[in-house]
């Protein structure tokens, strides 16, 4: 039986394990490329029901722009934060879509079924959308020194009279091994978890 996992939204300063364990990584982690023997996506929490609709005013939608990523997160591999200054890949773990992307479906998901806004995730379909959204995801992976998985967005929000706020949020799930089965469903749980952060912020504006 599967250990649960608990997200936290607190930063705590990342533990620095010894050498001989960060070593036993080597197995788990590739600096190059394999095929995967599966692939990974986000699954939201929260879900509009099928057959469900909504109608509201350009004051009552949420426009989704692109999100920017790091080159790091550019692509569809899961980093892994060896020490400061090292990165390596998660071994058989591969997104089916670059996370940025991933990320903006899960949010504009959960934006519909816990605001109530209609909430466009495109590029030119919510051009009359009074409330924009945008940002960039800074951090989307494991932390092999503290045994966790980190996601860090900083979020954008704007209206159509020029008014502008940015915020914060990320969501970490602690005790994670480095092997496919449980970063998978850990980065899953705390990118869920960040998405309600922003879908409250958003209810607030």
């Amino acid at each position: 039986m599967s250990k649960s996992k608990t997200p936290t939204s607190m930063i705590s300063a990342p533990r620095i394990l010894a050498l001989a364990p960060i070593a036993m990584l080597a197995g788990c982690v590739s600096f190059g490329s394999e095929p995967p023997p599966s692939l990974l996506t986000l699954t939201a929490v929260s879900s509009a029901p099928s057959g469900s609709a909504a109608s509201a005013t350009a004051g009552d939608t949420i426009r989704l722009a692109p999100f920017e990523a790091p080159q790091r997160l550019n692509v569809t591999r899961v980093p892994v934060q060896v020490s400061d200054s090292e990165i390596a890949y998660l071994k058989d773990a591969v997104w089916v879509e670059k996370p940025a992307r991933l990320l903006r479906r899960l949010i504009a998901e959960t934006l519909r079924t816990n605001t109530g806004r209609v909430v466009f995730d495109g590029d030119d379909a919510g051009a009359s959308a009074e409330q924009f959204l945008r940002g960039t995801v800074r951090d989307f992976g494991y932390d092999a020194r503290s045994r966790s998985v980190l996601v860090r967005f900083d979020a954008v929000r704007s209206n159509g009279q020029g008014g502008v706020e940015t915020r914060r949020f990320e969501a970490r799930v602690s005790d994670v091994s480095a092997e496919v089965g449980e970063v998978g469903p850990s980065l899953n749980v705390a990118a869920n978890d960040l998405a309600e952060q922003i879908a409250k912020w958003m209810s607030e504006a």
